[in-house]
C-alpha cells in the first residue's frame, strides 16, 4: 500500500465511525426523549392516583354525623 492509499483508507474508516457515532447519537437522543414523555405521563398518574387516594381517604373520615341515617330508621 502506498502512503496516500493508506491515508485514504484511514479516512474512510474514519467517516465510516463518524457515520456510525451520529446514528447512534441520534437514537440515544430520541430514546431519552421517548423516555423523560413516559417519565412525564407516569408522574402525572402517580399524582392523580394520590389525589384519588387522598380524596377517598377524606370521604372514609367524613363526620358520620353529616351521614343520612341507615334506611331502617
Amino acid at each position: 500500500m502506498h502512503a496516500g492509499e493508506d491515508t485514504d483508507a484511514r479516512l474512510v474508516e474514519l467517516e465510516t465511525r463518524l457515520a456510525f457515532l451520529e446514528a447512534s447519537l441520534a437514537e440515544m437522543s430520541d430514546a431519552l426523549g421517548a423516555a423523560r414523555m413516559e417519565a412525564e405521563r407516569n408522574a402525572d398518574l402517580f399524582r392523580r392516583a394520590m389525589e384519588e387516594l387522598k380524596s377517598q381517604r377524606g370521604m372514609e373520615m367524613a363526620d358520620p354525623a353529616d351521614e343520612p341515617p341507615p334506611p331502617h330508621y
